[in-house]
């Protein structure tokens, strides 16, 4: 009876929306950015009603989505988790150590998706990082909240921060991702395409582990997909008064929380004099921040849901969304056939705003395909792989 109530709960639904604005939002930044290709026309060239036009589809699509869809996607990532743990104990199994296998596939996944995108693949993140929700598995709502919070809190920041006011010589590692980027950026302008794969699966993969070490990825995502699992737990994407007195004070929280976190970011990250603060508590500033703006667009989109008139306009995102691995990894393929070398090579004459038109234009033509591929098949084309690996010898 519970594993039929999940099934057919308005909480998969805002699930599949949710997960598709997630993705939506990937698909902009990383149009936007060229896929992480930094080759765009020349400013002198163009008009200058253009250039403001560029410089403010930069700033709005970077202020709303960078850093906030990954960690929507990373929420959503410990519910599913959830979700597949739930069911399989109601059969009286420990989905545990399948999930464990499922981890293991995702990284041929995050292969396929790297070698097309010269910036490695946060998938490959995601499956390491996953093996915390096996360890968290059994706790209780109160133990996974603790160590949560703990995580979200950036321990290992404040570690190198306090440890550079008692030694004023303190530096961080030099893990040398600069460096990696502009190797990787050099071999996608060869427009070598066999090169330009084993580069992005080997060094492009090296770069990106690393760069999430600086960035406080590693702990932010663990803490994201255990908030995720406890919004599970908790079934607070099911409509209800309740619920949705949880998720307006979490909106109010969250957005009041927002503005000094963004300025304090603003002062330790982007205008400190001192490089240690700006990569240690500047970091540390910014992973919350956006935290608390990620709960702003999750708990505005859960909240404008409950309104008949938002599902039927978000009605394609839920199609999106079921399809969101084969989604998520065509649109690297197609963006480096468009703006690399190997390809059409349209990122020299393709703009901000030029690109993210491209961009929606490209997330339109998957919401056709999705559609047409959703009336033939249960699953998605890459969904229905993992699925099908996922349960290979059982019984």
């Amino acid at each position: 009876m519970q594993q039929t109530t999940i099934s057919k709960s308005p909480r998969v639904e805002v699930v599949d929306a949710l997960r598709g604005f997630a993705v939506l939002a990937i698909l902009l930044v990383h149009h936007v950015e060229h896929f992480i290709y930094p080759v765009y026309p020349d400013p002198a060239t163009l008009p200058g009603w253009l250039n403001v036009l560029n410089e403010g589809v930069f700033t709005v699509v970077f202020g709303l989505f960078a850093g906030k869809s990954y960690s929507i996607f990373a929420l959503l990532f410990g519910f599913t988790f959830y979700i597949q743990y739930s069911n399989q104990q109601a059969k009286g199994k420990d989905f545990g150590y399948r999930f464990l296998w499922r981890m293991l596939l995702l990284t041929l996944f995050a292969t396929l998706n790297a070698a097309f995108y010269p910036a490695g693949d946060v998938l490959l993140l995601y499956a390491i990082v996953g093996v915390v929700l096996f360890i968290v598995r059994k706790w209780s709502d109160k133990a996974v909240l603790i160590t949560a919070v703990i995580f979200l809190l950036q321990p290992v920041e404040w570690y190198h921060y306090i440890a550079s006011l008692f030694n004023p010589d303190y530096q961080l590692p030099n893990l040398g991702v600069g460096a990696m980027y502009a190797e990787m950026a050099e071999h996608t302008k060869r427009g070598d395409l066999w090169n330009f794969i084993w580069q992005n699966v080997t060094l492009g993969q090296k770069a990106s582990l690393l760069w999430a070490v600086g960035a406080g990825r590693y702990v932010q995502t663990c803490g994201l997909f255990m908030l995720g699992m406890l919004i599970g737990r908790r079934k607070l994407f099911i409509s209800s008064e309740e619920n949705s007195r949880f998720w307006i004070k979490t909106l109010i929280i969250t957005a009041i929380a927002f503005g000094p976190l963004y300025q304090l970011k603003v002062l330790l990250m982007d205008t400190a004099d001192s490089a240690i603060v700006r990569q240690t508590a500047g970091v540390v500033l910014d992973m919350w921040q956006k935290f608390a703006f990620t709960f702003v667009l999750v708990t505005s989109f859960v909240l404008l849901y409950q309104w008949e008139g938002f599902r039927r306009f978000t009605s394609v995102l839920r199609s999106y969304g079921k399809m969101s691995l084969t989604n998520y990894v065509s649109q690297s393929f197609f963006g480096a056939l468009i703006y690399f070398p190997i390809g059409l090579n349209l990122a020299p004459y393709c703009g901000y705003t030029v690109s993210m038109f491209i961009g929606i234009a490209f997330f339109f033509l998957q919401v056709l395909f999705c559609k047409w591929w959703a009336e033939r098949h249960k699953h998605g084309p890459l969904e229905g792989i993992w699925h099908k690996w996922t349960w290979v010898g059982s019984k």
